[in-house]
């Protein structure tokens, strides 16, 4: 009988502020972490905006015109469905 190895993961989500770069796991997570762990780092920074002026700009203004050229190009519905 041949064995194979699972590899579990667990997700654990918390908010930390890193003191000398280091991470402390807090209380309630620490008796259940026992072996190694993946860590992923989401950097949470503040952004700062004046929400009259956000209001009043539209939704277009945040996006940038796209012009392609598709004279001479024939669309081929079968060579579409073989991707």
């Amino acid at each position: 009988m041949s064995q194979c190895e699972v590899i579990i993961l667990e997700a654990y989500e918390f908010y930390a502020t890193p003191e000398n770069g280091t991470i402390s796991i807090p209380e309630q997570y620490k008796k259940k972490i026992t072996s190694e762990v993946k860590v992923i780092l989401l950097e949470l920074t503040p952004f700062k905006f004046n929400r009259e002026e956000a209001n009043a700009r539209k939704r277009t203004d945040l996006l940038s015109p796209l012009s392609i050229d598709t004279r001479g190009w024939k669309f081929n519905k079968e060579e579409a469905n073989e991707r």
